[in-house]
């Protein structure tokens, strides 16, 4: 086992890589994908009768349901999966994980183990998108002219449901586990050389993409039908 000190140093490392290395990205396409999301709604209403403050609702809803838990997991699985993937498949390659066994030290606990844990905190990373997403809708919404601050406020609160929330951060905890996981297999077990390091972390992102939306699609299924 690892030591305990050792570990700790481990786990901040990979959320200092893995988690604080990926909010810029996460921030700049939550704020935009946000604002993209009001205008389009804000166009498509032609209809006089339907209310200004659906362009608010239709934005929360697309971004707590499915932006920020789904979409940002797969634009994750390229970014995070693939610095997993490459950075084990690396140590594969150079022997060094043999190394960590002939040492006596448990390669998975050491690399794999601090990685999961440090997905842990993925959440926080999602409930800063939620935000900005609705930000980002908000502005564009407001500031484009398209709706009053007023409607779009009472369109955030129309018809909101607690659990719509709980099921976001149910996929995000799932999700997280999987970006851990599935790149770690593929970077721990590949074989060949520094060419097929490049090969595992492409077909780490494909795997991954594959299970989060199939694991979507199943949670979605258990928890709203």
């Amino acid at each position: 086992m690892t030591k305990r000190s050792v570990l700790k140093d481990l786990i901040f490392k990979e959320i200092d890589e893995l988690i604080i290395g990926s909010l810029g990205i996460v921030c700049f396409l939550s704020f935009f994908i946000g604002a993209v999301v009001a205008i389009q709604t804000a166009l498509n209403l032609n209809n006089p009768l339907i209310p200004k403050s659906l362009v608010a609702f239709a934005a929360r809803q697309s971004v707590i349901l499915e932006f920020s838990p789904t979409f940002i997991s797969i634009i994750m699985a390229g970014k995070v999966g693939s610095f997993i993937t490459s950075s084990i498949g690396s140590m594969r390659v150079t022997e060094q994980i043999d190394a960590l066994e002939v040492m006596g030290i448990n390669s998975k606990n050491y690399l794999i183990f601090p990685k999961i844990i440090a997905m842990l905190t993925y959440p926080f990373v999602i409930a800063i998108s939620m935000f900005l997403g609705i930000l980002g809708a908000y502005v564009a919404a407001v500031l484009g002219g398209f709706v009053k601050p007023d409607d779009f406020v009472s369109g955030l609160q129309d018809d909101f449901v607690t659990f719509h929330l709980i099921y976001a951060f149910i996929k995000t905890f799932l999700f997280a586990f999987i970006l851990a996981t599935v790149p770690a297999y593929h970077g721990y077990y590949m074989k060949g050389g520094a060419l097929e390091v490049g090969q595992a972390s492409t077909t780490a992102f494909v795997w991954t993409s594959v299970v989060l939306i199939i694991t979507n699609y199943a949670t979605t299924q258990l928890l709203l039908s």
